[in-house]
């Protein structure tokens, strides 16, 4: 698992496993389903709020999302749905 925190961190996690998979960024930004100039500034670091697409992002590279140190989220999500 890659700690990442900030968004330079994330733009070159991104950038590492794109080009291990020996894809252009117009490639990425097709299999992403976003615009190439979302994946230029994602790999630069630029904050976005764009999250669904950053999460597509991270997608079409074959990777995903794991939030650690947080009290336990399933928990957590089960009691806010019972709640409300």
């Amino acid at each position: 698992m890659i700690p990442i925190d900030s968004t330079q961190a994330l733009g070159a996690a991104l950038r590492a496993a794109r080009k291990q998979l020996d894809l252009t960024q117009s490639d990425l930004a097709l299999a992403a389903g976003v615009g190439l100039r979302f994946v230029v500034d994602l790999e630069a670091g630029k904050p976005s709020v764009r999250l669904e697409q950053v999460l597509r992002v991270i997608d079409a590279l074959g990777g995903q999302v794991q939030i650690a140190g947080l009290p336990d989220l399933l928990t957590a999500a089960k009691a806010a749905r019972h709640d409300a």
